[in-house]
């Protein structure tokens, strides 16, 4: 099933589609971003990935054609700001997705991925009609973890050395909505000072399993 990728907007906050004539943009903003971005950037564990932002939009394209993702550009102010990806979109008995995101340094602080994420989700919840949506963040992603307390995002645990990242599989919280625990969308919500303030508080137990590697057993 084809996904329309749709236009939405709160204020100065934009999210649209990708196209491709975003490409050299978007390259422009990522490698200007290079060092604030890397530490959280995903990577392969089996060899180097090409840096082609051209067939990157293309597969994401693809994706939404296949209607597994929403790729979307955040823009603040008609100005490209960085990249919002709803993926894993699944129907039936579990109707869910994931959420993730980057945003370029100088947009950092002016409350755009809280809106753009609350868009994303509320189009998700009530024009997809998914149940679930799911953010996973490393521990020591400060700002995104503020972005879920922000939302009123569950925490649900910890994951050990779930995604390759930055050149290694990292931990990562994890955190995730359903549309029974909203009243109101989660935009609303947020803008009305009615988010919980404590849903995305992560245990005591699970910061301190983070902040010690997990053993790796190595070949002999």
């Amino acid at each position: 099933m084809s996904i329309v990728v749709p236009t939405l907007r709160e204020g100065s906050v934009g999210l649209r589609p990708i196209r491709l004539r975003d490409a050299r943009a978007l390259e422009r903003s990522l490698l200007d971003n290079r060092s604030w971005l890397r530490q959280w950037e995903a990577t392969s564990p089996y060899a180097p990935m090409a840096f082609d932002t051209r067939s990157s939009i293309r597969s994401l394209q693809n994706n939404a054609r296949a209607g597994h993702g929403l790729p979307f550009i955040v823009e603040y102010d008609g100005e490209l700001a960085g990249q919002l990806n709803v993926s894993s979109i699944t129907y039936g008995s579990l109707s869910s997705a994931t959420i993730g995101y980057w945003i370029a340094e100088q947009f950092a602080g002016r409350n755009i991925t809280p809106t753009a994420v609350a868009l994303a989700t509320d189009y998700c919840f009530y024009q997809l009609g998914l149940h679930r949506m799911e953010i996973c963040i490393r521990p020591e992603n400060a700002p995104s973890l503020r972005v879920v307390e922000k939302l009123g995002f569950r925490y649900e645990g910890l994951r050990r050395r779930y995604i390759h990242i930055n050149g290694d599989w990292r931990d990562h919280f994890c955190f995730g909505l359903v549309s029974e625990e909203l009243t109101q969308g989660v935009l609303r919500r947020w803008l009305d000072g009615q988010a919980p303030q404590d849903a995305a508080t992560v245990s005591a137990e699970d910061r301190a399993a983070a902040a010690i590697p997990l053993p790796v057993a190595r070949d002999r």
